[in-house]
C-alpha cells in the first residue's frame, strides 16, 4: 500500500480507525506479558492512540512509531505537550515525559532506535495489505530482543463484505506469520463489531477480535 494513502487520511481527518476509547484487551491482558514498569514499549504505527496514555500511565515509556507527523503533532497537542525535536539518521524524533515518537517509515527503524523491551500492535499489522504481512512479520522480529513479549490484537471478518483496511488477519495467518520467529499464544477472540461501529456501517455483519501473546524466541 503506498504511503500516501495514510497520509491523505490524516491530512483530511478521515480517521475512523482511531479508537476514542482505550482498547479492552490491551487493559485485560497486558499485565500477563511480565514487562517491568519503566521499560521502553515499542507502539507500531500508533498514531495518536490513547492506548499510548495508558500504557505511559502505567509508567511505561512508550516508544511510538507512525508515518504521519500531522497524527504525532496531535498527539502531543491533545496532551497540552510541546516535545522536543531531534532528528536521527533521517527519522524525527518528538520526545517528552514517557513518550518518545519516531515519525517516519517504520521499516527504517532498527533496533538500536527503538531499544524496546516488549511491544503493543493494535493497528500495525491489520494496516498492511497481505502483500506487505510477511516483510512487517520480519522487521517485528528485528527490532524485538529475544525473549521480549509483544501483545498483538487482530481482526477477523468475512472479505466479502469488505476490503482493508483493516485487512482481516485470521488465526492462521497469524501464526504462519510469526510462528518462526516467535511463541504465539491466543489469549482471547471475542466480538468486537459492537465496539466497531465504523466497520459496521462498511457492511461487515461478523467481526472477531482477537488478542495474542507473542514472544521473540531466541
Amino acid at each position: 500500500m503506498n504511503p500516501t494513502f495514510w497520509l491523505e487520511r490524516w491530512q483530511k481527518n478521515e480517521i475512523g480507525f482511531h479508537a476514542k476509547v482505550v482498547q479492552p484487551a490491551l487493559e485485560k491482558h497486558w499485565a500477563e506479558l511480565g514487562v517491568p514498569k519503566g521499560a521502553r514499549v515499542l507502539v507500531p504505527l500508533c498514531g495518536k492512540s490513547l492506548d499510548m496514555v495508558w500504557l505511559a500511565e502505567q509508567g511505561f515509556q512508550v516508544i511510538g512509531a507512525e508515518l504521519s507527523e500531522l497524527a504525532v503533532d496531535a498527539f502531543f497537542s491533545e496532551r497540552g505537550l510541546v516535545p522536543a525535536i531531534r532528528n536521527i539518521d533521517g527519522l524525527a524524533v518528538k520526545s517528552s515525559g514517557r513518550y518518545e515518537l519516531w515519525c517516519g517509515d517504520f521499516f527504517a527503524l532498527k533496533r538500536e532506535h527503538v531499544n524496546a523491551t516488549a511491544a503493543y500492535d493494535r493497528a500495525a499489522l491489520v494496516a498492511m495489505p497481505p502483500e506487505m504481512q510477511p516483510k512487517y512479520a520480519v522487521k517485528v522480529a528485528e527490532l524485538m530482543p529475544f525473549q521480549s513479549p509483544t501483545l498483538l490484537i487482530s481482526l477477523d471478518y468475512n472479505t466479502s463484505e469488505m476490503q482493508g483496511p483493516p485487512f482481516a488477519i485470521p488465526r492462521l495467518t497469524v501464526q504462519t506469520l510469526f510462528e518462526d520467529e516467535f511463541n504465539v499464544t491466543l489469549l482471547e477472540a471475542r466480538d468486537g463489531l459492537t465496539k466497531s461501529e465504523h466497520l459496521a456501517k462498511k457492511g461487515v455483519t461478523r467481526l472477531e477480535e482477537a488478542a495474542y501473546l507473542m514472544r521473540r524466541r531466541p
